[in-house]
């Protein structure tokens, strides 16, 4: 059975590997420098940034989920952007993944926010299927400026 729990700050090494696999499945470098900052950031409770893994019968990592909050305009409440979502090939359909979408989904419902939102890449079919289980497709288009 999954277990999903808090990012803690011994975690590096066993978050680090998923976040790699994560950055190669959306075909992304990053320097090692943003990769620490990244994670150091998950781990303060200064900030508005969290992440937490997804850990097998053997208590190893096989997913990992970062989220973030932020004010909206629509809402009194804050929202909760997932902004990244990994569980390792070989862990895929076993459940892992709706088990940190519900981690989100209760982290954010003790929070008091007024959603959870996320986006995914047009060709990832197989978390769709999933998403489409759990979500509403708003049907909107991402669109972005790199600066």
């Amino acid at each position: 059975m999954t277990v999903v729990r808090a990012l803690k700050s011994g975690d590096f090494e066993a978050w680090l590997p998923l976040w790699q696999g994560y950055l190669v499945f959306y075909e992304t470098v990053l320097d090692d420098e943003i990769t620490r900052h990244t994670f150091d950031r998950l781990i303060d409770e200064s900030t508005n940034m969290f992440g937490a893994l997804a850990l097998n019968d053997q208590g190893e990592a096989i997913g990992m989920v970062n989220w973030l909050t932020h004010p909206g305009t629509w809402a009194r409440e804050d929202y909760v952007y997932l902004e990244d979502l990994y569980v390792s090939a070989d862990s895929r359909g076993s459940g892992a993944g709706r088990a940190l979408i519900e981690h989100v989904n209760e982290w954010a419902k003790a929070a008091g926010v007024a959603k959870v939102y996320w986006l995914t890449a047009e060709t990832n079919k197989t978390a769709q299927q999933l998403y489409d289980r759990v979500a509403t497709k708003t049907g909107f288009i991402h669109y972005q400026v790199d600066k």
